[in-house]
C-alpha cells in the first residue's frame, strides 16, 4: 500500500468515525479526543487532514452528501423498475435508515442541520448545496415519472420535490421526538397521495 493510498484512507476513516458519533450525540457534544481515540489516531495525524473541528465539521458534511447523492443517483437509475417505484424506493429506504433507535451515521443532515447551521457558515453552505442537490435529483426524478405516465402531480415538479423532501424532513424529527415511527407512516402516505400513486 502507497502512502498516497495510506493518507486517504487514515482520513477517511477519521470521517467515518465522527459521522458515526455525531449522528448520535451531535456536532457540539462530541470533542475531538472522542474521535480521535475511537479512531485510535493521534491528535497529530488529525490536525495533519484538517485544521480544525469546523473544518473537519465541513469535510464530513461533504463526504456524507457525496455518498448520499451517489445512493440516490444509484436510486434512481435502478434497472426495471418504474420512476414512481424508484422514487417510492427511495422514501422508503429513508424510512427504514432514518431509525430513533440508531442511524448508524445515515442520518446526519437530520441530526446536526440545526445545529450546524448556526455555527459556522461553511458547515450550513454544505448543507445547503447537499439539500438542493437531493432536491434537484428528486425533482427530475419525479418530471421523468410525470413523463414516462408511472405518475402524476398536480403542479410544479420542483416545488413538489421541495415540499416531499421538507416533509420526510420534518417527520424525521417527530419520529426522533416521539420515539414513533408513525410520522413516517403518515410521510409515506402523503407522498403517494400527490404522486397520485395507489396505496
Amino acid at each position: 500500500m502507497n502512502t498516497a493510498t495510506t493518507a486517504s484512507d487514515v482520513r477517511t476513516h477519521i470521517l467515518a468515525t465522527g459521522q458515526r458519533i455525531m449522528a448520535g450525540k451531535g456536532y457540539s457534544a462530541v470533542g475531538l479526543t472522542e474521535i480521535l481515540t475511537a479512531a485510535g489516531v493521534p491528535k497529530g495525524s488529525f490536525y495533519h487532514y484538517f485544521g480544525s473541528k469546523d473544518a473537519f465539521g465541513e469535510a464530513m458534511l461533504q463526504a456524507y452528501f457525496d455518498d448520499y447523492l451517489a445512493e440516490i443517483d444509484r436510486t434512481m437509475a435502478a434497472p426495471g423498475r418504474t420512476m414512481a417505484q424508484r422514487v417510492m424506493a427511495y422514501f422508503e429506504a429513508w424510512q427504514s435508515a432514518q431509525s430513533f433507535q440508531d442511524c448508524q451515521g445515515k442520518c446526519l443532515a437530520v441530526k446536526l442541520g440545526a445545529e450546524v447551521a448556526d455555527l459556522s457558515e461553511a458547515m450550513r453552505t454544505v448543507l445547503r448545496d447537499g439539500t438542493d442537490g437531493i432536491v434537484a435529483r428528486l425533482s427530475a426524478a419525479i418530471a421523468a415519472g410525470v413523463e414516462e405516465g408511472s405518475l402524476a402531480i398536480d403542479g410544479d415538479a420542483t416545488a413538489l420535490a421541495q415540499s416531499l423532501y421538507q416533509l420526510w424532513l420534518g417527520a424525521s424529527i417527530l419520529v426522533k421526538i416521539g420515539r414513533s415511527t408513525q410520522p413516517f407512516e403518515t410521510a409515506l402516505a402523503t407522498t403517494r397521495q400527490l404522486l397520485h400513486l395507489a396505496a
